[in-house]
Formats: C-alpha cells, sequence, structure tokens
C-alpha cells in the first residue's frame, strides 16, 4: 500500500516537473504585462518601457506596461501579488518596495512571502529641486528658509512610503527642519506640481528631474547619493553641499508573484540581465543618470530583507507614519 502511494505521489511530482520544464521552453507564448505602480512619466515608467520594448524583441511577444499608481504603490503591487504565477503577470518596482513594510503597519501582500524577485534593473540617486520661485539657490538655503518658516515649506513626492519620500524625511529628520509633506500618484504627477509652482521642493528621481533642471524650468542643488551623478557633475551632493553623512539611493527592480515556476525565472532574469548590461541601454540610462544593475534574484533577495531593516530603523528614529 505504502508502494503504491509513494508511486503515486512521485507519478504527480514527475507530471508538475515535466509541466513546468514544459511551460518554460514555450515561454513566452502569449503578451506578457508589466505592472507599474506608479503614474506614466517617471522613472519606474521609463524603465519599463526601455526593458519592455528590448524584451519584447528578444521574445518575440507584446510586453503590455500597465500603470496603477496609488496608496504610496499599494494598488498596483497588491494586484501584481495576487496574478497567477505563471511568468505573464510581472511587477516593475522602486524602492517603495521594501521601504512600505517600514512604514505600513498592515500590508495587503508580504513583500518576501509574495514575491520572487528576479533582478535590480538600476540604480539610481535623488535629486534636490526647488521652484525657481523659492529663494534658494543652495542646500543651506533651504534649510535655513525652513527654520526661519516651520511648515510653510512644502515638499512633494511621487507618495507615501517611497523612496522621495524617505529622501525627504531623512533631510528633515538631519536638519531638524519643518516641512509639510504633499504626495502625489507618481513622479510624474510630483514633478508636474513643481512645474506649476505648486510645491515648493522635491527630492525627485534624478531622471524624473534632470530634464527640467537642464530646461531651465527647476532649479537643480545637490544629489542624494554617496558620490557625484556622472549625468550632472556640477551638482554637488546633500553631504558636500551642507548636510554631513546625508546619503539615500534608489533602484528600480523586477519581481514575478511566488511560485512562478523556476525555469520562466531564469530565462526573465538572464533575457533582463542581457538587456540592462547591453551598451546601448546602459548608455540610454546613464544620460539620465541611472546606473544598470542586473544582479542575481539571490542578491535582490537579500538586499529587499536588509533594506527592510534598515527602513525600519530610521522610520522608529524619525518618527515617521503612513497617513
Amino acid at each position: 500500500m505504502r508502494t503504491d502511494i509513494t508511486c503515486m505521489l512521485l507519478g504527480c511530482i514527475g507530471v508538475a516537473l515535466a509541466a513546468n520544464a514544459a511551460h518554460a521552453q514555450n515561454y513566452p507564448d502569449r503578451p506578457i504585462r508589466f505592472i507599474v505602480p506608479q503614474s506614466a512619466g517617471g522613472s519606474t515608467d521609463k524603465v519599463a518601457r526601455v526593458v519592455a520594448q528590448e524584451l519584447s524583441e528578444v521574445f518575440g511577444q507584446t510586453i503590455v506596461v500597465d500603470n496603477r499608481p496609488g496608496s504610496g504603490s499599494l494598488n498596483g503591487t497588491e494586484l501584481a501579488a495576487r496574478a497567477t504565477p505563471d511568468g505573464y503577470t510581472l511587477l516593475v518596482v522602486a524602492a517603495s518596495f521594501s521601504i512600505s513594510p517600514a512604514v505600513r503597519k498592515k500590508l495587503p501582500f508580504d513583500v518576501v512571502r509574495d514575491f520572487a524577485p528576479i533582478t535590480q534593473l538600476v540604480d539610481l540617486q535623488h535629486l534636490l529641486v526647488v521652484h525657481p520661485s523659492v529663494p534658494a539657490k543652495s542646500v543651506k538655503d533651504v534649510i535655513a528658509l525652513a527654520k526661519a518658516k516651520p511648515g510653510e515649506l512644502n515638499y512633494a513626492s511621487s507618495g507615501i512610503a517611497t523612496s522621495t519620500h524617505m529622501a525627504a524625511e531623512l533631510f528633515r529628520y538631519m536638519t531638524k527642519t519643518n516641512m509639510t509633506h504633499v504626495p502625489y500618484k507618481g513622479g510624474g504627477p510630483g514633478i508636474t506640481a513643481m512645474l506649476a509652482g505648486q510645491c515648493h521642493l522635491y527630492f525627485a528621481t534624478i531622471s524624473t528631474a534632470l530634464p527640467h533642471v537642464r530646461a531651465g524650468k527647476l532649479r537643480g542643488l545637490a544629489v542624494t547619493g554617496a558620490k557625484r551623478s556622472v549625468a550632472a557633475p556640477d551638482l554637488p551632493t546633500v553631504a558636500e553641499a551642507g548636510v554631513p553623512g546625508y546619503v539615500h539611493s534608489s533602484w528600480i527592480g523586477m519581481a514575478a508573484p511566488a511560485k512562478t515556476p523556476p525555469p520562466v525565472l531564469a530565462r526573465l532574469h538572464a533575457e533582463s540581465v542581457k538587456v540592462v548590461q547591453s551598451p546601448q541601454v546602459k548608455s540610454l540610462f546613464l544620460r539620465d543618470g541611472l546606473e544598470s544593475l542586473g544582479n542575481t534574484p539571490q542578491q535582490f533577495a537579500a538586499d529587499l530583507k536588509q533594506e527592510i531593516a534598515k527602513w525600519r530603523k530610521v522610520v522608529a528614529a524619525a518618527g515617521i507614519q503612513a497617513n
């Protein structure tokens, strides 16, 4: 009897493995959807569209970018978590993925349990910009203005618990300033508000803000990384400009729903890394201050766990709470 049951179990496992192998061999045989939990026009959207275009040529299938902004990236991320784990619905997400667990007490998904990391596509800095009407020509000017008028300066973000939000909160915490947070549904709406003069300053992702700085529509003051950006070498780091020790950077990565077949994940990883490491894509990204990555799923998973722990400490120290 035990032998019969064992044979049946082994047979079921064999059928499942064969099905997975066949699925991976034919993958993809229909269009793929990239869920981007941010609005069109922001850094995550831009990276997703470049990668989608390149992968569609490799796979011979259409890849649709589906923008699902709102709730600090929660709406689209939850949708991806609940998708069928077959490789045809993927998530292209920014660092809010590892920030949300630190800021929000309850999430409709578990970042570690409900997703299979594929790779981090790019690394990027943020760029502190102010509207031309703001009488601040430097980081020290912003600090002085904020201290002279507590609560009167407002700052845009791409949503609560996003990397742009945390960049500003870290600045506010380290400079002991009081500024008002105005969250938007993505980097695109945030930069639009800045251009319209509806917000005073914004720690925008560099690829979102830099074109407007170059066009003279916004004033760039500093970048947030540990070193100057090759895309804007004339701009100092925030640390150089008056806040010693300040360092903040972000990333954009790709993940799939948990339980996606490993052979499918392996192919997605291999082809995505080839795309972001190709000379033409690296050059395209670097022009906007984005540095191509393409790490392993294991490295991505380890980074996520480290970042969640880091942000929990920062959030607790700064007293940050989701609205």
